[in-house]
């Protein structure tokens, strides 16, 4: 990924592209260029934030499925099918996405910096690819509001790879770490009911 003072900023960008009347997977990831990794990620993750019609956080996952094990194995730029390269997102609908989130993209654009270098070493970069692999399969799934932190965590992820930035690195891990725990209380609580269902039905 470069390094580029001058490249433009990710609001910008997503506000350049929400002008177009449409715009093709293929087309973003050109946009987006050596840095296309962590704008795609943040891009795709961070509409699952708002409320979105069900299944929404499904076809916004699938690319991020494809996409973060790129990251993992250290693929140079980002690879999607014909399929999925060539679909095409409508100018308004990625302003009504975008809408409500880029004064707060711009926000953490301003205070944010290239810091910390060594944790987007190639080793660097495969750890947050595997943890974001991790999340996109749980973005997927039917949960409810189980979407939420995954994206969140995601999108830091992703924002912390487009601007070389170690300190939203560093919370992406914390966010990591908390949902690793949220999912385990989470599975925890189900195995437990289904172990009373069985004992109760048993006895029954």
């Amino acid at each position: 990924m470069d390094d580029d003072g001058d490249f433009p900023s990710i609001s910008q960008i997503i506000r350049d592209l929400a002008a177009r009347e449409s715009v093709s997977i293929g087309e973003i990831v050109e946009v987006f260029g050596t840095r296309a990794f962590g704008a795609l990620l943040f891009f795709f993750a961070l509409p699952n934030l708002l409320p979105l019609p069900p299944g929404s956080s499904t076809i916004l996952g699938a690319p991020l499925l494809l996409l973060a094990p790129q990251v993992a194995i250290g693929v140079a730029a980002p690879w999607l099918p014909r399929a999925v390269d060539d679909r095409r997102l409508a100018g308004a609908d990625l302003s009504r996405a975008f809408g409500r989130l880029l004064p707060w993209i711009e926000r953490f654009e301003k205070i944010s910096r290239p810091r910390m270098a060594p944790l987007f070493s190639p080793w660097g970069e495969r750890v947050i690819g595997v943890l974001c692999a991790a999340l996109a399969f749980v973005l997927i799934l039917p949960i409810p509001l189980g979407n939420l932190l995954p994206a969140l965590t995601i999108g830091v992820f992703g924002f912390s790879l487009f601007q070389r930035d170690g300190l939203f690195a560093v919370a992406g891990y914390v966010l990591a770490a908390f949902s690793g725990f949220l999912l385990y209380l989470a599975a925890d609580v189900v195995i437990g009911g289904v172990r009373l269902l069985l004992n109760w039905l048993s006895g029954a």
